[in-house]
């Protein structure tokens, strides 16, 4: 571990960001420019004391997750990322289509998206960052580990998922999930998350194999929804989905009709909070 090459390269990298950079409120004036220390404690989810022994070359080694936190928080592009995986002495993470280090381009978008639902999702389907609305109508994904961070087999393997759509929609959502995942393993191929990921629904599904058996592939994002919530009932959105270059990640975007019934709902849950109405077993299932 390079204690004082981590903490300088922290340092300038803080320093080279301004709050609006990371979807934070300008604030009083600053003395210093860049990020405050404690706002990207607060970003990574770390204590401010931890994050700053980090900078005064006095803390542990971090851990691999939260080298990944601080890579988001402070938005690493890839090759940034590997270099501070390598100054906090850890292998730097495998790249492949199937990364999840969150593309900084999509993630300073989604910094900018205060007033409609839009999180971003991996080639496998899993939400990789969520906005706070997105949190407050889907639940929160990092409560979900391991296979379950991925819609497609939550969908397969766990019935009370399908409640965010209605019934009359729940065979082309799951046909487009598979779609989804089709294109996934082809481009990662065997050994993959992906395969790990079709593996064990074919050993759990019936229906996933049916539908797997078809060989449709496809990224498919529909149009137009509906989705279901328990507290204001039917919500009707309009999806923009914004690709990376590789095609790897996804930024997904539900914006209600201007004037409409879905749009005051919308407001309504901004209002009322993420703590009244999260559900961690409801997400966005594409």
């Amino acid at each position: 571990m390079d204690r004082a090459g981590l903490a300088d390269f922290l340092r300038r990298r803080r320093a080279a960001l301004r709050p609006v950079d990371v979807g934070l409120p300008p604030g009083a004036r600053r003395r210093t420019p860049g990020l405050r220390r404690e706002e990207v404690a607060a970003l990574t989810g770390m204590s401010g004391d931890y994050y700053i022994r980090l900078e005064q070359r006095r803390g542990p080694q971090p851990s691999e997750q939260m080298l990944a936190a601080l890579a988001r928080a402070l938005r690493l592009t890839a090759d940034e990322r590997d270099h501070l995986f390598r100054l906090a002495g850890h292998n730097v993470p495998r790249r492949d289509p199937e990364d999840t280090h969150v593309a900084p381009a999509l993630l300073r978008v989604l910094d900018r998206l205060s007033d409609t639902p839009a999180l971003v999702l991996s080639s496998l389907g899993e939400t990789l960052v969520a906005n706070e609305l997105a949190k407050t109508v889907f639940g929160d994904p990092d409560t979900r580990t391991g296979l379950a961070r991925a819609d497609v087999y939550r969908w397969f393997t766990d019935p009370t998922v399908r409640s965010v759509y209605p019934a009359e929609d729940h065979e082309r959502q799951g046909r487009s999930l598979v779609a989804t995942l089709r294109v996934a393993h082809g481009a990662a191929g065997r050994g993959s998350r992906a395969d790990a990921l079709v593996r064990a629904l074919l050993a759990e599904s019936t229906e996933f194999t049916a539908l797997w058996e078809r060989h449709e592939a496809a990224r498919r994002f529909e149009d137009s929804k509906v989705l279901l919530h328990p507290e204001v009932g039917a919500i009707e959105v309009d999806c923009q989905v914004l690709f990376t270059a590789d095609q790897g990640q996804a930024l997904l975007v539900l914006t209600p009709r201007p004037g409409s019934e879905a749009e005051d709902k919308i407001r309504l849950l901004a209002v009322l909070g993420h703590e009244q109405f999260s559900d961690p077993g409801r997400d966005l299932a594409r």
